[in-house]
C-alpha cells in the first residue's frame, strides 16, 4: 500500500510519539540493567577460559568452558557492543558504556562500524546502491542486481562469510572503499582517509588475533592447544549465531528494496515506512531475545536505533497496530521459519531473475 503525504506524516507523528513515551523515562531500570548484562557478560568470559585451562581434568570442562567463552562473546557483540554502539545509553554519561568509548571483542573497529552500519545503513536502509549491507557487495539477494557466474555458488559464500563473520564486517568498509583495488565510485564521499582504514583494519585485526591465538594461549602453559582451539571455536560460534540473527533481521522473503528515486527527498514518514518494510522479526523466549541484542525486533530497532533494546519487546505490539492501521505489511514469524525464507531467497538469487520487491 502507497501512502499519501498527508498519511506519512501521521503516521510519523505516531510512531514518534511511541519513541517518546519511552524515552521519557530512562532512568535506573535500563543502567541497572545493561549493568547487569555486563556483569554477566564479564563472568562468562572469566569462567569460561578458567574452564578450558581445566580442561585436563575432564573433556567436558573444556565444553562448558568454550560455551561460556561463546557466550561472553555473543552478549558482548549483541545486547552490549551493538546496542552501546548505537548510543543507547549515553545519557548514563559511564565511560564503558559510552558509544564514543566502547570498543568491542570482534576484529571490526569500533569506528568503522559507527560509519557503515549506525549512519549508512540505517540512513539508507534497503536503498540499492546506498545501502552497501544489502548482501555485503557478495551476495545477489534481489532482482536489482544483474545475475553473474559467481552468483551460483553464493550459498556457498554466505556459509564461508557466516563462518568468518567478524573479518567480513571488518573488511566491509575497507571494500566499499576499494582500497586495495579498483576505483572509487565517483560519488563516494570519503570522511576517513584511506590510510587511516587501514590502520583501523589491521591494528584491530592485529589486537584481536594476538589476544585469542597468542596471549592466553601463551599463559595457558601446556594447555595452550586447548585454549587455542577453544578460543577459535568460541568466535566461529559467535561468528555463526551473530550472521544468522543479522539475516533473518534483513534478507527475508517479504523484506523490500527501494530505488534512489523513490527516496529523493523523502519525509521522516517515509524513512519510517521504509524502515518497517525492509526489516523483519522473529519471535522466541526472554533470554533469546537478549541473546539477539533485541535484533530479533529488528523492525523497532530500525525505527528506534538509539532506544535501549530492552523495550523494544514492549513498543513492538505498538508499532505492530499503527502498522496494521496504515496498511503496511509487519514482517513477522519464528526464528525457523524466518532462516527458511533466508536460505530460499539466497538459493533463489542464484540464479538468473527473481520476483521484484520494491
Amino acid at each position: 500500500m502507497r501512502l499519501n503525504e498527508l498519511q506519512l506524516a501521521e503516521l510519523a507523528s505516531e510512531l514518534d510519539e511511541v519513541k517518546a513515551g519511552v524515552m521519557s523515562q530512562l532512568g535506573d531500570k535500563e543502567a541497572c540493567y545493561i549493568r547487569r548484562i555486563l556483569l554477566t557478560q564479564r563472568l562468562s568470559a572469566i569462567s569460561g577460559r578458567i574452564l578450558m585451562v581445566l580442561g585436563f581434568l575432564t573433556p567436558w570442562l573444556w565444553v562448558l568452558g568454550v560455551a561460556l567463552l561463546a557466550l561472553a562473546k555473543i552478549l558482548d557483540n549483541m545486547e552490549i557492543g551493538h546496542n552501546v554502539l548505537h548510543g543507547q545509553y549515553d545519557w548514563m554519561n559511564d565511560p564503558v558504556l559510552h558509544s564514543q568509548r566502547f570498543e568491542w571483542d570482534i576484529a571490526c573497529d569500533a569506528g568503522s562500524w559507527k560509519r557503515t552500519h549506525n549512519f549508512e545503513h540505517h540512513t539508507y536502509t534497503n536503498i540499492i546502491g546506498k545501502d552497501r549491507d544489502f548482501g555485503y557487495g557478495l551476495l545477489r539477494l534481489s532482482n536489482d542486481f544483474r545475475w553473474r557466474l559467481r552468483n551460483l555458488w553464493q550459498f556457498v559464500t554466505y556459509l564461508l562469510l557466516s563462518t568468518l563473520f567478524q573479518w567480513g564486517v571488518s573488511y566491509h568498509e575497507l571494500a566499499g572503499e576499494r582500497v586495495f583495488f579498483g576505483k572509487k565510485k565517483p560519488d563516494r564521499i570519503n570522511s576517513v582517509s584511506h590510510s587511516d582504514l587501514k590502520k583501523a583494519f589491521f591494528g584491530k585485526g592485529a589486537r584481536q588475533l594476538f589476544k585469542d591465538y597468542v596471549f592466553f594461549p601463551l599463559i595457558a602453559g601446556p594447555m595452550w592447544l586447548w585454549v587455542l582451539s577453544g578460543n577459535l571455536v568460541a568466535n566461529i560460534i559467535r561468528n555463526l549465531w551473530t550472521s544468522t540473527v543479522i539475516f533473518c533481521g534483513h534478507f527475508t522473503a517479504d523484506v523490500h528494496t527501494f530505488t534512489q528515486q523513490q527516496c529523493e527527498g523523502e519525509s521522516r514518514g517515509h524513512w519510517y515506512y521504509r524502515q518497517i518494510l525492509g526489516s523483519s522479526n522473529f519471535t522466541g523466549p526472554r533470554w533469546f531475545h537478549i541473546l539477539t541484542g533485541h535484533l530479533s525486533c529488528q523492525i523497532e530497532h530500525h525505527l528506534y536505533p538509539d532506544m535501549p533494546a530492552l523495550h523494544y519487546l514492549t513498543v513492538a505490539p505498538q508499532v505492530q497496530a499503527i502498522a496494521k492501521k496504515y496498511g503496511i505489511a509487519y514482517n513477522s514469524g519464528s526464528f525457523l521459519r524466518q532462516y527458511a525464507t533466508v536460505v530460499a531467497r539466497i538459493i533463489r538469487y542464484s540464479f538468473p531473475g527473481g520476483a521484484s520487491t520494491a
